[in-house]
């Protein structure tokens, strides 16, 4: 356990930071699951689903969870699905 308020404080703050981390990593592989899924059964869907996967990626850059490359990675990856179908 912590020894002095200043730790007290951090272990608070790291656990509020890991929290909101955890719920912006969720909503991006929800994002992503949703859109491969509308891509799998090649639905009218997919563009919508691609346009919102790649905005919460770029917001969970803007907010730090993620590195830019990393998400450059994921939306390349899902560009290339949407021009496959």
């Amino acid at each position: 356990m912590a020894n002095n308020k200043s730790a007290l404080k951090r272990i608070k703050t790291s656990a509020v930071r890991t929290a909101r981390n955890r719920k912006i990593k969720s909503t991006v592989k929800t994002a992503v699951k949703k859109f491969q899924d509308a891509a799998a059964q090649g639905s009218e869907e997919t563009t919508e689903a691609y346009v919102k996967a790649q905005k919460t990626l770029d917001k969970a850059v803007a907010k730090g969870v993620l590195h830019k490359n990393s998400a450059a990675r994921k939306k390349s990856r899902l560009a290339k699905k949407v021009k496959a179908l």
